[in-house]
């Protein structure tokens, strides 16, 4: 599932920062199971772009594709079943129903990816697995974005999105979630775009570009 940019800018990033940048103003082709690391500081635009592929951002001028369509020409339906079974994003603010326990966030999908490990054995490797009963609201923050990026590997996906996936977890808990990520990924044969602060990442990735 390739994915094409020709030219985007998004609105309203300034214009030094677009001269500068290795994707805006620029034509790409990401196939379909490279995995791109997307390194910038805060405001240039990381969270912008997967919310972009993800079909929630219209504001921009240029054009990109996906798999051969253009972004703009899909429709509310077309989006909504893209979202379902080809592209599964974590987003920076988790976005989670925080008066719901972890397990019911977790249910409320339309559909479940086979290639993914059961949400028993996610929760064992991320070190979750007793508090998924429990409120959200009565998690930590780096306990929630496990629970988040549970939910986004059970996902089918084509597109995995990560926005900063281990801003809130330290160096152990990190290498257990890309642990996870990688062995989903490969399951899947699957592409990936995340971003990060600092440029590191504990995932392999292929390409990496600055924002």
């Amino acid at each position: 599932m390739k994915l094409a940019f020709n030219k985007i800018v998004p609105e309203p990033i300034p214009q030094p920062l677009i001269a500068s940048s290795k994707i805006w103003g620029e034509e790409i082709t990401w196939a379909a199971n490279d995995r791109i690391l997307a390194q910038a500081q805060s405001g240039k635009g990381k969270s912008t772009l997967l919310h972009l592929i993800y079909g929630l951002r219209k504001d921009y001028s240029g054009s990109w594709e996906i798999e051969g369509v253009q972004g703009e020409d899909l429709s509310a339906e077309d989006w909504l079943i893209l979202r379902a079974k080809k592209l599964s994003l974590l987003f920076q603010d988790l976005r989670l129903f925080k008066k719901l326990s972890a397990r019911d966030n977790l249910e409320l999908l339309p559909e479940i990816n086979p290639q993914a490990p059961t949400v028993k054995e996610m929760c064992e490797v991320l070190g979750i697995l007793h508090l998924l009963d429990k409120p959200v609201e009565t998690l930590s923050l780096g306990q929630r974005q496990r629970f988040a990026l549970v939910r986004c590997l059970r996902k089918p996906f084509c597109w995995l999105l990560l926005d900063e996936p281990f801003s809130h977890l330290d160096e152990d808990n990190a290498q257990a979630a890309a642990g996870l990520i990688e062995a989903v990924l490969n399951q899947n044969d699957a592409g990936l775009v995340i971003t990060s602060l600092t440029g590191s990442c504990p995932l392999s990735c292929n390409r990496s570009i600055n924002l």
